[in-house]
């Protein structure tokens, strides 16, 4: 039989062997990173696996037998699953419940990848009182034990919707009635000083080096950006998502 196990160098959470990973993605697949399974094996079991991550959207693929003994030590049956090591909360029950915050703002992340960044970013909106955050199943920080420790525990607070398509889970929103912000400067961002800012809102942050990617940005209704007095480069993406949630809770307070 095999369960779930800590690896204890960075805190990461693997389920292996058959049945447990096919019991975790059909019990509760938003708990999976992604699965690993051995090259070249391929049985019922690894297909129905595989089937399975297919169907819930959940990122699988295949690595050599050393680079999956070196993820988990251990007998693994040749398949692993990475496991968040946190709950993630369903985008629809994030956005219900989102208004009765002190702060109806969330803050969704474009493929930020920086884990650092998104630890004390999620530590900065459950301070102030934000609603929650959304967050890339592809491509987005990895939110392990490093983040945990840079939100000082404020991500086992803060709700954390966890989805694979970040312009429909934006579409959603919209539906929602909610505001949409996308936080860069282009020729018509407003001084998030001087705009106008009501919630229910979410407010866009997009990747260190990319930004918001424009499949997500035309969803948001209204462009921002903290402006400078001095010339420089940019802010990181935890420094600006800070000011503007900062502005926010002004506003609302």
């Amino acid at each position: 039989m095999q369960n779930n196990d800590r690896d204890k160098k960075d805190g990461k959470i693997y389920v292996v062997g058959n049945k447990p990973v096919k019991e975790l993605l059909m019990d509760n697949p938003r708990k999976v990173d992604f699965v690993a399974f051995r090259k070249g094996r391929r049985d019922q079991a690894v297909e129905e696996i595989i089937e399975l991550c297919r169907t819930q959207k959940v990122p699988h693929k295949s690595v050599s037998a050393q680079d999956l003994d070196y993820m988990y030590r251990g007998n693994h049956q040749g398949i692993a699953a990475r496991c968040a090591t946190l709950d993630y909360t369903p985008l629809e029950q994030l956005l219900e419940d989102a208004v009765d915050a002190p702060l109806p703002l969330i803050v969704a992340l474009d493929q930020v990848q920086d884990t650092g960044n998104v630890g004390v970013l999620a530590r900065t909106i459950h301070a102030l009182g934000g609603a929650g955050l959304i967050v890339c199943q592809h491509h987005g920080a990895y939110l392990g034990a490093g983040a945990l420790r840079s939100s000082a525990g404020a991500l086992n607070k803060l709700p954390v919707a966890k989805v694979g398509n970040l312009a429909n889970a934006m579409k959603d929103c919209v539906n929602y009635d909610y505001t949409l912000y996308a936080a860069r400067m282009t020729s018509d961002s407003a001084n998030v000083y001087t705009a106008e800012l009501e919630t229910p809102a979410v407010l866009v942050l997009g990747n260190e080096e990319k930004g918001i990617r424009p499949g997500v940005s035309k969803f948001c209704h209204h462009s921002v950006h903290v402006p400078f007095q001095r010339e420089f480069d940019s802010l990181n993406v935890a420094q600006a998502g800070a000011i503007i949630v900062s502005e926010f809770a002004r506003r609302l307070g």
